[in-house]
């Protein structure tokens, strides 16, 4: 386990290398063709209730896919970080719902309703890189890998070709995504390790 968890580390050193050395030119077509990929799958079209992340830094620019979700008319979360390492969804209406939280992520306001997970259809799962069978490496908070522990609807996530794994180290705990999109590919893989 510790070796893994080193392996993990040293990985995400690499991986954050990587993502901050593309331009923001290529991001930002990155970001187009992903947030584009996300919007055409028949899983997105046929959810109402949607919970998202709000990229930052090298993450895909999710806010542009906020403002189109919300002009559909679908119901969009967004994760409140919790003491424990622990998240919620909450419906987040429009921008003035959100104020910086934990790590200076924007997140919903106490203010906005807390909505139950079996409630959500469809989760986009933010991850620092994917490998080929779906599986995640996240920032290493855990968060996400709890939620998602007894999660039984659709999850995707996105990640740029450039940094998509073959194989990534995992534990037993660690979360895979039902569907991987990058901007050449789809990706299917497991629902869990």
């Amino acid at each position: 386990m510790a070796s893994c968890t080193g392996a993990k580390a040293a990985l995400r050193t690499v991986i954050r290398a990587q993502a901050a050395a593309m331009t923001t030119a290529e991001r930002r077509r990155s970001d187009v063709i992903l947030l584009q990929r996300f919007l055409e799958l028949p899983w997105t079209t046929e959810a109402d209730t949607l919970l998202l992340f709000y990229g930052v830094g090298a993450e895909p620019d999710t806010g542009h896919l906020l403002l189109e979700l919300w002009r559909q008319r679908k119901r969009v979360l967004l994760p409140k970080c919790l003491p424990g390492r622990a998240m919620e969804a909450r419906l987040v209406r429009g921008e003035d719902d959100l104020r910086p939280g934990t790590f200076g992520i924007p997140e919903p306001l106490d203010a906005c309703p807390t909505v139950d997970k079996g409630e959500i259809d469809l989760i986009l799962v933010p991850a620092l890189c994917y490998d080929l069978s779906c599986r995640r490496l996240g920032q290493g908070g855990g968060y996400y890998d709890r939620y998602l522990a007894d999660y039984s609807g659709r999850t995707v996530g996105l990640c740029r070709e450039r940094l998509l794994q073959k194989e990534l180290p995992v534990e037993e705990h660690d979360r895979a995504v039902d569907l991987v999109l990058t901007e050449k590919r789809r990706l299917e893989g497991l629902s869990y390790v």
